[in-house]
This record gives structure tokens, sequence and C-alpha cells, in this order.
């Protein structure tokens, strides 16, 4: 006699095992026509799932966060079945939800083509429109297996005799079609909607394998109803606009190209923005007691295994041998991170409790190999410069230090343009160093050190790096994407692995605990975030090219260049633009190339030593003398923190 709690607190009994259509419909009809699924005990089940046991059941309805993640799982289910039916022969293999969306990769002779969505996308209506009942079954393994090979689907048995033994092979029927699924799904396909559109295809080799078979992967989006859909595709319509490869290059910014795939050609101006996003980050550092370093680019192979990541990140090695007969044995890798070159040199010397806390900054210059499928502009790339920094504590000091970076943090991502962030507390992941004490100390460490600091987080379960908890601090930009910058995580395993030591208060020899943290990531990753955020058109502070002096006439050409000089000698980098072009022209080329303000001088300014100040894209000018007007143009490109009187 199961007894179900549900979220007010209400409990009813029932004789027997109960589904929750069943729960449902005892509560009431609307319930019961609302209700998606079930959380039972907090695991996310199909309503026709037997409760036998006492429960707590909370329904999910469309307005439910979860929700929306079942509607994208049930439409790649749908789009498989709508594939199979409109291309005989296709092989299905694999088809999550994620982020925004769905896919499904299909093996298949031809690859599809956008031109075959609008078939599928009608096929999809009808199977949705059907409103066939999703069913949930366990057949034996060699059953499946069976069933799958007749059938020509060699990637979905491979997929079920990979599952480990015990797993249960549980298959979902919509109609008369079939699939291996894990679940939870809706009641039937009906329940999708019709918010929902295909999007790109992709080629993706079977199980990520550069040496397996390519197969053809079909994107999609779903969402509760059209009014959420048709704002995603506005967003995704303005993100095209703002695509940090098309801005950079047609602004000049950067480039790539193949002989350096993965690594950035930064050109004048955009060496200029990135060095004044690193001046910046290098004097708010400075500013609050961290100690800059510069760690080597090579290291022996033999500190990544002592670390641990040799063993975890091999792979996205790039290794270098020494063709030396004295060092023949000897394997280099250039650096990935920098956290086993930082706790060098904190072993260097004998460490007191009165050094600590210890922060050690680096603009470490890093390498990674990332698929050339996964490259994306400047990204995701393979040589980066990460902000990093890492402070070696006291278990005492762990909480006052998170408060302090939590603070900083926040104040550079509001001087960057971003008002507020979230934070996810990601636990220990299943594979990880260390031992189970440990991994308790740091993620309780952790959580005093959130109350502390007034953090308030989501549940990031799983996600913890391989030797410590970690929060993650995510921007939302202009348009409303997020982006996941920001890091930090509490460490107790590569002070031990690597041998790092102080001396405590007491004489005693403790291990420090060592917080990894960064606040942009990578320079390269903020700088292309930066660029989407404001479409090109930067603050003055940031802009590489704040002021363009322009000139209507001639014979206002040396005046044009007095006025750079002047804005030059104030800290503000102005250019001239003396062509024989008609201003209008200027205006819009500079409009395009995104600069803040155009000076327009004619005869008149020149004349009187004035200034027309135009702020771009606008209309809307004024004309000031030449030394308000340089004074003005000073004030706004002076950094946020150079500012007194902002702080």
């Amino acid at each position: 006699m199961p007894a179900i709690t549900l979220p007010d607190g209400a409990v009813r009994q029932f004789d027997g095992p109960v589904t929750g259509t069943a729960i449902a419909a005892s509560i009431g009809p609307g319930l019961a026509k609302a209700a998606l699924a079930m959380a039972v005990d907090g695991t996310i089940r199909d309503l026709s799932h037997p409760i036998a046991e006492d429960a707590a059941v909370r329904f999910i309805t469309r307005r439910d966060p979860e929700a929306l993640e079942m509607i994208r799982h049930d439409t790649a289910h749908v789009l498989a079945e709508a594939v199979q039916a409109l291309y005989p022969g296709t092989q299905v293999t694999i088809g999550p939800s994620i982020e925004n969306g769905f896919y499904y990769d299909f093996a298949r002779n031809e690859p599809f083509t956008p031109a075959d969505f609008p078939a599928i996308e009608a096929k999809m209506r009808e199977i949705i429109a059907r409103n066939d009942a999703f069913v949930r079954e366990e057949w034996p393994r060699h059953d499946a297996i069976a069933y799958f090979r007749e059938r020509g689907e060699r990637y979905k048995a491979e997929l079920i005799q990979d599952l480990p033994s015990g797993v249960p092979i549980s298959i979902y029927r919509q109609g008369e079609w079939l699939d291996l699924c894990r679940g939870p799904h809706m009641r039937g396909t009906g329940d999708i909607g019709s918010a929902f559109k295909l999007m790109k295809v992709a080629g993706a080799y079977w199980r990520g394998d550069h040496r397996n078979a390519m197969l053809s992967r079909i994107y999609g989006t779903a969402w509760r109803d059209q009014k959420e859909l048709d704002a995603h595709l506005l967003q995704l319509e303005e993100a095209e606009k703002r695509d940090h490869r098309k801005i950079g290059l047609h602004t000049g910014l950067f480039h790539l190209q193949d002989e350096a795939v993965g690594s950035v050609f930064w050109h004048p101006k955009g060496w200029r923005l990135y060095r004044k996003v690193e001046d910046y980050m290098r004097r708010r550092l400075d500013a609050t007691g961290y100690d800059e370093v510069k760690t080597p680019q090579l290291v022996d192979r033999r500190l990544w295994e002592e670390s641990g990541h040799w063993e975890k990140y091999r792979e996205h090695m790039f290794l270098a041998r020494v063709d030396d007969e004295s060092e023949k044995d000897r394997l280099l890798a250039l650096k990935p991170m920098n956290c086993p070159c930082h706790v060098q040199i904190f072993n260097q010397g004998i460490r007191s409790y009165r050094d600590l806390p210890m922060r050690m900054a680096e603009f470490g210059a890093c390498h990674r190999f990332e698929p050339s499928g996964a490259l994306h502009g400047i990204m995701r790339v393979r040589a980066f410069t990460q902000d990093d920094a890492h402070i070696f504590c006291t278990e005492d000091q762990v909480a006052s230090e998170t408060a302090r970076f939590v603070s900083l943090l926040a104040d550079i991502y509001r001087d960057f343009g971003f008002e507020s962030f979230r934070v996810k507390f990601s636990d220990r992941p299943e594979k990880r160093a260390g031992s189970e004490e440990s991994w308790d100390k740091a993620e309780q460490g952790l959580k005093d050190a959130c109350v502390l600091a007034g953090v308030e987080y989501e549940w990031n379960p799983g996600e913890g790096a391989f030797y410590g908890p970690k929060l993650e601090f995510v921007l939302r930009d202009a348009i409303g994407r997020d982006w996941q910058c920001g890091t930090l995580q509490v460490d107790y395993v590569l002070p031990e692995r690597l041998d790092a030591m102080y001396t405590a208060e007491d004489g005693s020899r403790r291990r420090p605990v060592m917080l990894h943290r960064a606040i942009l990531g990578s320079f390269e990753r903020f700088l292309g975030i930066l660029i989407e955020q404001y479409s090109g058109r930067f603050p003055l502070w940031l802009a590489p090219v704040p002021v363009v002096v322009a000139t209507i006439t001639e014979d206002a050409a040396d005046y044009a260049r007095e006025v750079v000089a002047a804005l030059r000698a104030a800290g503000v980098h102005a250019e001239a633009d003396v062509r024989n072009e008609k201003i209008n022209r200027k205006v819009v080329d500079h409009i395009e190339q995104r600069i803040p303000v155009l000076g327009v001088i004619g005869r008149r300014e020149a004349e009187e030593r004035k200034l027309v100040l135009r702020r771009l894209p606008g209309r809307e000018q004024e004309t000031l003398s030449l030394d308000d007007a340089v004074a003005l143009l000073a004030a706004e490109a002076t950094p946020p923190d150079l500012r007194l009187s902002d702080k």
C-alpha cells in the first residue's frame, strides 16, 4: 500500500502499485490533462511507471523546466521515425537532447542537406498529430541485438552489445516504430506540440572517433510554444549579426588560417583590444594582492604524470621529443594548463604559514589539441592565454579567499558590461583523484565559502574537476545567451601529489589547500564574447580606435592631425581620416568599422579650434572647443578601475 507524498505535503494512500497517470487522475482532471511526466523521489519517470513503495511525487507540466528537455528528447525520436519513413535503409544511431534543441545521427550513403528539411518536418508533424503513446518495454539483450541486426541496424546492435551487463535493455515504442532509449518520455508524440524546427546538417564520426564512419547529423530546436520558438530564432538571427568571426575579419581585428589551425593572427587593432583587456586585468590583480609569474611552455612528461594530468589530458597535449643523444628519451609537452608549474614555484624554498595566502597569477600561454570540428573562431582554439591564478592557503582561509575572489570577479564583470551572473556548484565526478575524506572537506569548505560570500548556486552534479569541486560563473550577454567563464576550484589533491608543504604555526609540516581560479577563462574566448556582446561597438575604454577625426575639406587636414596628436597625448588612441572623400562616405565607412566617436572638422572648426563630436552610429552631435573635447573623450576612455569617481 504505497503512500504518495505530494509537494504540498498531502499524502494519498493506494491499495497497490500505482502509476503516475492514476495518481494525477485521483487529484483532479486538470492535473490529469496537464501532467506530462513525474519526479519520483527526485528521479524523472514516465507517467506509466508503477510505484510500489512509499514515495514523494511531483508532477511535471509543460511549464516546468524539466519539460523542455523532454520535449526535445521526444522530438529527436520523432525525427528519427520520420527520416526512416521517408528514406528507407537509413540507420539510426543516437539522438540526445542538447542545449536549445536536439540532434540525431544517421548512417546513410547520401548525406542529408537542408533541402530535405521541409519533407522531414512535414512527416514529423504527421507523427505528432497521430499522438502515438510512448510505451516502454524491457527486452532480453540477445533478442534486442538480433532484432536490430535483422533490420540492418548495426549501430543500434553495437550500442546494445556494449552496454554493461546488468543494465536493462529499455525500448520505447511510438506506434509501429521503436528505438533503444532509457527514457523517460512524455505520454505520447502529441505532447511535443508544433514549436520545433530543423536547423542544420553536420558530419559526425560514429562515437566521436575519426577512425570510424562519418554520419549525417541533423540538428533541430524545440520549445514549449511558438512564442518561445520565435524568440529563439530571433536570438539566432541577432547572433548571426554579432558573429565575432565576421566582425573580427570585417573590422580588421584578427584572422585565422589553415597554416596555424586553432591559433589566432592578431592584427594591430585586435592586439590593441587584447592589450587593453590584459592591462586592465593586470592592474586589478596587482591591486588585489596577486604576484604575477611566468612559467615554461615545454615541460617534461614526468611532471604531468606526477600531477595526474598525463592520464587525464594526454590526448589533448602537443608533444615534442628532444633530438639530442643525451636527452633521447625525454618527452616534453606544451603545457595545457599552468597549475603544476605554479606548485613548482611554491615548492622553491621553505614556506611558512605567514606566507599564506599566496596568490600566484599568470597570463599563461597554453596549448590543447581540440578536434578541428570543435574549433570555433577565437572562442575555441588550440593556442590560448588563460587569466590563471592559484591561491595557496590554509583550510581556514578557503572561505575568506573565496569571498574575496567572488567580489573581485563581480566587479570585473560589471566593468566589462555584465551586470549579473549565475553560479553552478559542480561536485565530485565519477572519475576522480584523491580520497573521499579530502573530497568531503573540499566540498564542505566550498559550501561554507559560498555562505560567507553570499553566493547562491544551482547544483551541477558530477561535473567537478578530477581533483576537486568547483564553482562555475555563467554570464548572460546582451541577447540572452549564457557563457561559462570564471571558475573557482578547491584542490586537496595536487598539493599532495606534488608534495607542496608549509610550516604551520605550531612547527608542524602541513599541505596547503590550492584554489584554482580564473575570471575571464581564456583571453581569446572572452574577447570573442565581448565582440558579440557589443556587436563590435565597444565603449571608448575598450575600443581599439575610440576616435577618428574626419575632415570635411582638404584645408582642415593639418588641424585634424593636430587634434589627433592632442588626443593621443591625453591617452586616447585617435586616427585621422583626411581622404579626399565626401563626409557622408566617411561616416558610413566608420559606422561599418564600429568606430564609437567621429570628430568632424571643416574650415570653420579649424579656424575656431573646435571639434564636432558625433556618436556613431547615431546622428546626434555636439560642438566643443578642442580642450573640452579632449578632456571629455579622455575621461570616457579612462578604464573603469582608474576612474576615481567610480571607485
